[in-house]
């Protein structure tokens, strides 16, 4: 049994920076192949959450199956996979990538290589692909193909004397683009006649037909009624329906080698379908499995609380539904002395928190409240055992820790010369390290190493404000070192508000203490008592505003007579406040609670 080529498949992904036309182009690709009528058509077609379409990004990777006439008369089958350009959704790229052989480079002619270019690409480099370079926006007035191109091979070292320059908005050149992946990239190999062998993509929960699985078919055949088995779980599934989208699902009689295709098996749960899991017939199975993906890792967490304490129930279902269709997003439950029960969640950065928040409020009419978010610390303890820290209030004592590690990060950051100054300033006022600096034509690429924990506040949005949104920004976590963190613990009328203490570096706490504090005095509303606002580290206070009393005026009645009189009941009113101060409760504004976050310290 030896392995064939099948000819007249292509398995290919598209790679690019937000924003740069992917899914504009893969539009464009369904639109000519006919895949769709001009009535089925809508714009962003792979990107069916309303989110996506909001906000123009690509969350989920998608795939569709297309059949091209090419020029030479032979009928091509083409597997496209749509991935997100996001640094968050990277591990979308990476599950694509591996059912793939080619990639489509898409690059903004105007704009030209970014950082998640390189990011996205050096991934598809990773996995043997060959690499077609498309140049989209070609009829903008700003843009400059040959420039692009010279950039392509500077920058990532392949070959752009042949990119093919496209509109994907005008639908411009598409056949060149069709023409291209037919005989530039590689078809797939397999042996139809070995036992089958085939790579789970993803996996998502249809309230119909329970959990779709994407596969990719490496060796064999999948047919209907067959019992499969997951190398992975060792669970075995009869499979009551196999098929392709084009991009609506069909079914079909079977998948052979090279082909992407769905199976669905009466699966109750996503969590039972590990995405990188090997397939195989029960009956006759496969030697060895193949090389899985790492598993997924949270790097951001935070606890999100319902505003009224009656809706826990409501969100933890929620949270279950979107639990089977994003495996990468984790939760337990935790309880706050300031907002009640609620969960402490696992995200892979801040926009996907963003998301999942969003969804979560919208698809299921949830008001929420996010807590600040944290990265995972590891912290040694005196007795030799280490622990992760997600939540800042499960500090243990600071007496019982040796020490304390947070993550760090390689950030690779493209900006144009002008702006290079206020860029380095920021990575330094970070605690950041420069690695490297060279230049990319007129722009600039600096590699600093940055920790995690300066990151995930309000650094990209900081970025692209001082770039005036020209710099691009991704990173991947590389290791854990050692730092000088301390709790930083905020208190309102005397009493810890969890929700908002935070580990921050010693020498950077009191400026971070100050600002908290000056913003909570404004974002709460004044109460009829005093109320003190503190930013406290262990025992000792390092910040403090105080939120004035308003005043009622009790004098009012009052026409002429002693002086005495009026002195009598400001006195009263004094002792009353006091004695409110004592037992009053300070009310927080949950927009107090997001702006406080949100700070530019």
């Amino acid at each position: 049994m030896t392995a064939r080529t099948f000819d007249n498949i292509r398995n290919f992904s598209i790679v690019a920076h937000i924003d740069h036309g992917k899914s504009t182009l893969a539009d464009r690709l369904i639109q000519t192949t006919g895949a769709l009528t001009a009535r089925e058509m809508t714009e962003q077609v792979l990107d069916n959450m309303d989110i996506e379409r909001e906000r123009g990004i690509t969350i989920k990777a998608q795939t569709v199956r297309l059949e091209y006439k090419a020029q030479d008369g032979k009928t091509y089958i083409l597997n496209l996979m749509d991935t997100p350009g996001h640094v968050d959704f990277a591990y979308e790229v990476s599950r694509s990538l591996a059912a793939c052989e080619g990639s489509l480079l898409v690059v903004d002619a105007s704009q030209g290589v970014e950082a998640q270019t390189l990011a996205n690409v050096y991934q598809a480099i990773d996995a043997n692909h060959e690499i077609v370079p498309v140049l989209n926006k070609i009829d903008l007035p700003a843009a400059d193909p040959d420039r692009i191109k010279e950039q392509i091979e500077e920058v990532i070292g392949i070959d752009a004397s042949e990119a093919v320059p496209v509109s994907a908005k005008s639908g411009l050149n598409i056949e060149g683009v069709l023409e291209a992946i037919v005989t530039k990239l590689p078809p797939p190999k397999g042996d139809p006649d070995a036992p089958l062998k085939a790579l789970l993509v993803d996996s998502w929960y249809d309230a119909y037909l329970g959990v779709v699985v994407l596969v990719r078919i490496i060796d064999g055949t999948m047919k209907k009624g067959q019992t499969i088995k997951m190398m992975g779980t060792n669970a075995s599934y009869s499979l009551d329906r196999v098929g392709v989208f084009n991009p609506k699902m069909t079914e079909m009689a079977q998948l052979g080698p090279g082909e992407v295709g769905f199976f669905t098996a009466s699966i109750k749960e996503v969590a039972d379908t590990r995405v990188g899991d090997t397939i195989t017939d029960d009956r006759k199975p496969t030697a060895e499995a193949l090389p899985g993906f790492k598993p997924v890792q949270p790097v951001v967490f935070c606890g999100l609380f319902p505003v009224d304490a009656a809706e826990f129930e409501n969100l933890r279902a929620a949270m279950g539904k979107l639990r089977l269709n994003d495996a990468s997003f984790s939760y337990e439950m935790e309880t706050s002395a300031a907002l009640g029960f609620g969960f402490r969640c696992g995200f892979l950065g801040l926009l996907h928190l963003e998301i999942i928040q969003e969804r979560l409020e919208r698809e299921f009419n949830l008001d929420l409240i996010s807590t600040a978010p944290s990265v995972v610390y590891h912290l040694k303890l005196r007795d030799g055992s280490t622990i992760e820290l997600h939540n800042p209030a499960d500090m243990p004592d600071v007496m019982k820790i040796e020490t304390i590690e947070e993550p760090w990060i390689r950030a690779t950051i493209l900006t144009p010369d002008d702006y290079l100054g206020s860029v380095l300033k920021l990575c330094q006022e970070r605690r950041g390290v420069q690695i490297d600096l060279n230049y990319v034509g007129k722009r600039a690429m600096v590699v600093y190493d940055l920790p995690l924990n300066e990151v995930v506040f309000d650094f990209y949005d900081r970025l692209k404000s001082i770039s005036k949104g020209y710099a691009s920004f991704d990173y991947h976590i590389s290791d854990y070192r050692e730092g000088d963190l301390v709790k930083m613990s905020v208190l309102v009328n005397a009493e810890p508000v969890d929700a908002l203490s935070m580990l921050v570096h010693r020498d950077r706490a009191e400026g971070r203490g100050r600002a908290m504090c000056e913003k909570l005095k404004e974002l709460i509303p004044p109460h009829m008592f005093q109320i003190p606002v503190q930013a406290a580290i262990g025992g000792k206070i390092i910040a403090r505003e105080t939120i004035r009393a308003l005043r009622k005026d009790v004098t009012a009645k009052c026409y002429g007579g002693d002086a005495s009189r009026k002195r009598k009941l400001l006195d009263k009113q004094k002792e009353g406040k006091k004695r409110m101060r004592q037992f009053g409760k300070v009310d927080i504004p949950q927009e107090a609670f997001i702006a406080a976050l949100k700070m530019d310290t």
